[in-house]
């Protein structure tokens, strides 16, 4: 009867043994262990033969479940590695635009850099050909811009109907290139002096072939000869030239060179003074030098028309 109480009080025994083994291995496990093997550290009864049943493995397995979700934060912080490749934003390659290079076009303004008077060279001989092409008289083309060449932009500028400052910019150079020219309004030969763009056209078979800067008259009072009040008025209508003078002919209201009479005291005369605005007492004047032209070319003969309009 003793040794069986005996046999029991063993087997008893026994199970408590394993059993603080398997809490062993999952305190170590928990520890850093791999979970499910047995580790060195554990203890004596690691190595024993697993010769428990199937309640012995169980307490092993089940920890290994409860542990797992350690492994899942371990691999969730991996994410943190994607914001720095999307710390690479192409965009920062747009921050330098090239288009800084199309400031190029830069230059170009010293290429049509506006000519005016006292400039010379070769820009202005090839600008005083075309205006000689177009029939704007400016005396040689001698690459020098000067008061004929000013008279010749002023009457371009007048027939393109935009400003007339004398000087050759962006508008007066498209004119040049559109290749603008006054016509006329005589038919067959004359001279024709238009009021309204202060223009001196030398019409030949109806057409203009010399165009002039001219000055008629301002529309200011004045007093005239007579010391009567008078209004600086160059009257309308179709004259002939009956008189001249080969020379200056002076007169109360101003001196008059080489005056071509056609109306009265009226005159197309030349003066040194031939603003791109009306500034006469009604004369229509021209540079002394076209003036000079015009006698010896024999443009104006006495008896030739003369239409004012």
């Amino acid at each position: 009867m003793p040794m069986r109480r005996v046999a029991p009080l063993a087997v008893l025994a026994l199970a408590g043994a394993v059993a603080l083994g398997g809490c062993g291995r999952l305190e170590r496990a928990g520890e850093g262990g791999v979970l499910g093997e047995p580790d060195a550290s554990a203890g004596p009864w690691s190595s024993r033969p697993a010769t428990p049943t199937a309640g012995t493995s169980s307490p092993s397995t089940s920890p290994a479940l409860s542990p797992s979700p350690t492994l899942i934060p371990t691999t969730t912080p991996t994410p943190a590695s994607s914001p720095t490749s999307s710390a690479s934003p192409t965009p920062t390659t747009t921050a330098g635009p090239t288009p800084s290079a199309g400031a190029s076009p830069a230059p170009s303004p010293t290429r049509t850099a506006p000519l005016r008077y006292g400039d010379e060279g070769p820009r202005v001989r090839t600008l005083q050909r075309r205006l000689r092409r177009l029939g704007y008289w400016l005396g040689a083309v001698d690459g020098h811009f000067g008061g004929l060449t000013q008279q010749a932009v002023f009457a371009l500028q007048k027939a393109a109907g935009i400003a007339r400052d004398g000087v050759v910019g962006p508008d007066t150079r498209r004119a040049l290139d559109r290749g603008v020219r006054p016509q006329a309004t005589l038919t067959g030969d004359g001279v024709e002096i238009d009021l309204e763009r202060q223009l001196l056209l030398v019409v030949r078979d109806g057409s203009t072939t010399l165009a002039f800067n001219t000055s008629t008259g301002s529309g200011e009072p004045y007093t005239s000869t007579s010391g009567r009040p008078a209004i600086a008025h160059t009257p309308t209508g179709s004259y002939t030239v009956f008189r001249e003078v080969d020379g200056q002919d002076d007169s109360e209201l101003g001196q008059l060179w080489r005056p071509k009479y056609f109306n009265g005291g009226y005159a197309v005369h030349g003066s040194p003074s031939i603003p791109p605005y009306p500034a006469s007492h009604g004369c229509a004047r021209l540079s002394t030098s076209a003036m000079d032209m015009i006698w010896t070319t024999g443009l104006m003969p006495i008896g030739s028309r003369v239409l004012v309009r």
